[in-house]
């Protein structure tokens, strides 16, 4: 559940709910990248980091993404002390392989390179078509094994946690749904194409928000099959707008400005590489497109509230790579093993896909190398961030969002 609102979406609560009077209420949106997301856990290292050991998160929403959706649900589940969970995301991530991602043994490899070649050559009629690429039941055991659910209510029950927003795309009717736990009453949104429904996030909810299309395969929910969050995600800022959110920080995972997955040598493209851009510009694109019509909106609500009509200040402050962490796979691609760098060939994903294998690449020297850029852009901005979330900051002046996307 979450705050209520108003029909314009205005915040109902009361000025000293949860100690949050002395703040306006912040949100940390986590978009999707797959293992690009170890950016995301460098970034929230450095800013737990700044802060005096045992602080609770200092964010009232989390709204969370694919991998970013399982970032934050592992945040929620340490709501209590932020630095502690900031950690335990590090710890995980410097530790990972593919293996526990997805079945990368030679058996699993070879039959899924043979099955997708097998049904492309016979149409589908001797080989049926299969539901996804990669098998990702050992990631399944490792959320079971590594997030605690249950301590999410508790997060709610005793004040650290306004709301955990995870989102995800519906196969059967194309809408992004965005599932929200919350610990006050909840009001239902419906837009065109996107909707906002109250219930508990458990292993289905994580395992679907990251089902990356065509590689992870569709989760079931609730009755209906669900894949990743971004592939509907028109609108990402509108989740945490809608729970009242009055400043947004964003941890993107593509340098800012640059055009996704571009090909290199001006050769026609190979499928990896068609892919590695269609995954660079579904994670990403949707958030770029929201904060222009932020900015827009930002110009409109600076005229007058009688133009703006319905409108509400909103702050955005976007965190986003200053390197291509696509690059940087390129250079990590020995890390891992034989038989998934075998399926990248089948796949036209070798040198020149690196967009492609940034999305996979879960291995720990790679999540390390991404952590520590993280933290490295994220020190550089020290300043700035600290002004954004310390409750004693002043809120005027800045660029400020759509209060009712």
């Amino acid at each position: 559940m979450s705050p209520q609102t108003g029909p314009d979406g205005r915040s109902s609560l009361s000025p000293d709910q949860a100690g949050r009077s002395v703040r306006p209420r912040l949100a940390l949106l986590l978009p999707g990248g797959g293992a690009r997301s170890a950016y995301q856990v460098g970034v929230l290292k450095a800013i737990a980091s700044w802060l005096p050991a045992g602080t609770p998160l200092p964010f009232a929403i989390l709204c969370g993404t694919s991998a970013g959706g399982i970032l934050a649900a592992v945040l929620a589940a340490y709501a209590s002390r932020f630095r502690v969970g900031a950690s335990a995301l590090e710890r995980t991530w410097r530790s990972l392989h593919v293996d526990q991602v997805f079945d990368s043994g030679h058996r699993a490899m070879l039959t899924s390179g043979a099955q997708v070649l097998g049904s492309l050559l016979s149409g589908g009629w001797l080989v049926p078509s299969p539901r996804s690429v990669l098998d990702t039941a050992p990631l399944r055991h490792l959320l079971e094994w590594r997030v605690n659910l249950a301590r999410i209510q508790q997060s709610l029950d005793r004040g650290w946690l306004d709301a955990l927003v995870l989102n995800a795309t519906s196969y059967g009717n194309g809408e992004s749904v965005s599932f929200v736990q919350s610990a006050r009453p909840f009001t239902t949104w419906e837009r065109t194409g996107r909707r906002g429904l109250a219930g508990d996030i458990g292993l289905d909810h994580l395992m679907a928000s990251a089902a990356i299309p065509f590689l992870f395969p569709p989760v079931k929910v609730e009755g209906a099959w669900f894949g990743d969050g971004a592939m509907r995600q028109v609108a990402p800022l509108s989740p945490a707008i809608h729970l009242g959110a009055e400043r947004i920080l964003v941890i993107g995972v593509r340098e800012r400005g640059r055009a996704p997955g571009s090909v290199p040598g001006g050769g026609a493209p190979t499928f990896g590489q068609v892919a590695g851009f269609m995954l660079d510009t579904l994670f990403m694109e949707s958030l770029d497109a929201d904060l222009e019509r932020l900015a827009r909106i930002n110009r409109l609500v600076g005229r007058g509230k009688q133009q703006a009509g319905g409108l509400r200040r909103v702050e955005a402050l976007v965190l986003q790579p200053r390197g291509d962490l696509s690059a940087e796979a390129e250079s990590h691609t020995a890390d891992l093993p034989g038989s998934v760098r075998a399926l990248f060939r089948v796949l036209g994903a070798g040198a020149g896909a690196g967009a492609f294998k940034s999305v996979l690449l879960f291995e720990g020297r790679y999540a390390s190398r991404l952590m520590a850029l993280g933290m490295a852009d994220t020190e550089a901005r020290r300043e700035e961030i600290l002004a954004f979330i310390d409750p004693r900051s002043d809120v005027s002046g800045q660029e400020q969002g759509p209060q009712s996307q």
